[in-house]
């Protein structure tokens, strides 16, 4: 018998060290007020704490995403300084696509918080074992 499969909706993130709580949570707003509400958010393992944060204020499980991972990722930015920091155009998109498993496509580009000290995108995706 094969495993359900359920669609997800995954919100990765990218910032810069100068980012607060209040960055994340304006990105976050503006990346469901165009897809939907986020079933998870995802962060790489070097961000985890301030995403962290924000999930257990939003009650959103956070998955951790490994940062050595994030140069696999084919993502539509192109940042020459998320390449020349990350090896990954945007880590915002490659942290979502990574979070939303196997066969997940981005919704659209990374957004920008107001302050420009973070960066977020949604992938939606199947994880196995999820509730179909």
């Amino acid at each position: 018998m094969k495993a359900s499969l359920a669609s997800i909706a995954v919100v990765g993130f990218g910032y810069r060290q100068a980012a607060t709580l209040a960055s994340l949570t304006e990105v976050l707003s503006q990346v469901e007020s165009l897809y939907g509400r986020a079933d998870r958010l995802a962060a790489p393992r070097s961000l985890w704490p301030l995403v962290h944060e924000l999930g257990c204020k939003r009650n959103i499980t956070v998955i951790a995403v490994d940062d050595e991972a994030l140069p696999s990722v084919v993502t539509i930015t192109a940042s020459p300084y998320s390449v020349q920091a990350r090896g990954t155009g945007s880590v915002a998109e490659a942290t979502a696509l990574l979070g939303a498993g196997n066969e997940a496509n981005l919704l659209g580009p990374r957004l920008i918080s107001a302050d420009r000290s973070a960066t977020a995108a949604m992938a939606k995706g199947c994880l196995k074992g999820e509730c179909a």
